[in-house]
């Protein structure tokens, strides 16, 4: 279990790391915008701004992610609860369903008697 533990620390030291490189790529490509714009080279300086803000959404996402996974797995007490309800209105339909589905056989069966009743010839009037 220990080794679990360590594992779990590396990786999230190495998330860390790698968060605070895109965040510093950002910032250094944002820095970058201003000293090519100001040598007068609009392409290279629009090429710097495209890095800081696709860096800066990667390291956004990574970071937003890296947030979320614990509570991912974890449902609080008011989730359970609302759950086992939900089970219980599923099992609910399920058994209103399956009476309905009683009630329409039965009137099928009803109504094919009384076409074969309907068909026989000593019924038929002349």
């Amino acid at each position: 279990m220990s080794g679990t533990l360590d594992e779990d620390l590396n990786v999230a030291s190495k998330t860390r790391f790698w968060n605070a490189v895109l965040v510093l790529l950002s910032a250094g490509n944002l820095v970058s915008v201003w000293f090519a714009a100001r040598s007068g080279e609009p392409w290279h300086a629009t090429i710097h701004a495209a890095l800081a803000l696709g860096f800066g959404l990667w390291a956004q996402g990574r970071m937003r992610r890296e947030e979320a996974r614990p509570r991912a797995g974890a449902l609080d007490e008011g989730s359970a609860v609302e759950i086992a309800a939900l089970g219980d209105e599923v099992g609910e339909v399920r058994r209103e369903l399956d009476e309905m589905q009683e009630r329409l056989d039965f009137a099928e069966r009803l109504l094919t008697q009384a076409r074969e009743v309907d068909r026989r010839p000593d019924r038929r009037e002349t």
